[in-house]
């Protein structure tokens, strides 16, 4: 979850369903959705996987869904994240939002929650 649900948590979306190979289902969204980024879009491509049929949701589509996990990816986010009661756990990483920046700062982005992921994928039993 990140606030405009357009860079980094679909990248994250993007990255544990991947990595997962499809043992885990992963949702994304925002706090103030503002549509997919299409420079995220792009840095995923470069590594293979496709963001281009995701769409920007707002945390409340998510209201009453039970999660094994809910990952903040932005200080905003975590400070405006609605109570997940019946999350198991609950992480945050303060990650650098790359919107507005040079597409080096979308991959740099990219890769830091590529090995944050790959380490929780990991940690999964």
């Amino acid at each position: 979850m990140c606030t405009g649900n357009s860079c980094r948590s679909q990248i994250a979306e993007g990255w544990l369903r991947h990595l997962s190979g499809g043992k885990v289902e992963a949702s994304s969204a925002g706090t103030a959705p503002a549509g997919v980024n299409p420079t995220a879009v792009e840095v995923m491509r470069e590594v293979g996987i496709d963001l281009s049929g995701h769409r920007s949701q707002h945390v409340s589509e998510f209201a009453g869904v039970r999660f094994d996990a809910v990952i903040t990816v932005c200080d905003h986010a975590r400070e405006s994240c609605p109570v997940w009661p019946e999350a198991g756990e609950m992480l945050h990483w303060s990650l650098d939002d790359p919107a507005g920046r040079e597409m080096e700062e979308f991959r740099r982005v990219r890769d830091e929650i590529g090995s944050r992921l790959r380490e929780y994928v990991a940690s999964l039993p």
